[in-house]
């Protein structure tokens, strides 16, 4: 590479039916020389939006966000590529840093960001949510690949790995009720991972690990002193990782939906 020459930077965003999210996401990422959207067939508005800003809107099926990424890295033609959901938003410090840091001869390979979460009104300071590193999100083209796990999917490196200090907003849910939309999705999603780890369902195996993510979140992670946000959070962690193994246990077992209806609910027989 060139003593002049700038590296280019591609910023890409996953999407489906973020309507409501994704202009916000896409105007704080301006700056870059390349975005990209991967929408996997949304029924709102979100691509009529997105392609108010970039031209480079694509279709991808959902078949887990590990595959999803991984489809989308292949489209992307940037020296470094910034990772943003759409509902986390870049700010300008953010954006001034990326462009040093890609700027730097010596920089690392792959940059974790921090993150400042926005939960029912507040900024939150602990719950586990700050400062919330995820699979990195600053990147060399070619160095990083992601996991092909359906949620909460990780990555693998091919080279170092630093930190950056200026932190992305993240609006992770809009209202209660999407975050327990959120929350039912991940837990669906989640279960295919207990299945490759060999976990062995039961619901006492559903409320002791429902019950130590509440624990973990409101005390540990010090979600208390982030007031009624912080107890909602950890409640929400408790819900989902409960599902989560109640829905595993639920599909080892084949429940019946439909089940055969005895004579009467009042004689004896095995079916009552």
């Amino acid at each position: 590479m060139g003593a002049n020459h700038m590296p280019r930077i591609s910023a890409y965003i996953i999407a489906f039916n973020e309507a409501d999210k994704i202009e916000a996401a896409l105007r704080s990422v301006g700056w870059a020389d390349e975005i990209v959207v991967a929408d996997s067939f949304s029924a709102d508005a979100t691509v009529e939006i997105a392609r108010r800003y970039t031209e480079r809107v694509i279709q991808v099926p959902f078949e887990g966000f590990g595959k999803l990424r991984n489809a989308v890295l292949k489209e992307l033609t940037g020296d470094w590529i910034f990772s943003l959901d759409a509902d986390e938003r870049c700010t300008q410090a953010a954006a001034d840093e990326i462009r040093r840091v890609v700027s730097d001869p010596q920089a690392r390979d792959a940059y974790l960001m921090p993150r400042r979460n926005y939960v029912f009104g507040r900024w939150i300071r602990h719950s586990g949510y700050f400062p919330d590193y995820r699979q990195p999100q600053l990147f060399r083209r070619g160095r990083l690949r992601y996991t092909e796990d359906a949620v909460h999917e990780t990555y693998v490196l091919d080279g170092s790995l630093g930190l950056l200090r200026e932190p992305i907003a993240q609006l992770p849910f809009r209202d209660l009720a999407q975050m327990l939309h959120k929350m039912q999705r991940y837990s669906s999603l989640g279960v295919h991972r207990l299945e490759l780890r060999g976990v062995k369902p039961s619901m006492w195996s559903a409320l002791l690990h429902g019950w130590a993510s509440f624990l973990r979140h409101y005390v540990l992670k010090l979600g208390v002193l982030d007031g009624w946000a912080g107890f909602v959070i950890a409640l929400a962690n408790f819900e989902g990782t409960f599902y989560r193994y109640a829905k595993h246990l639920e599909q080892q077992r084949k429940l019946v939906r439909e089940p055969p209806l005895p004579h009467s609910f009042r004689d004896k027989s095995p079916l009552s």
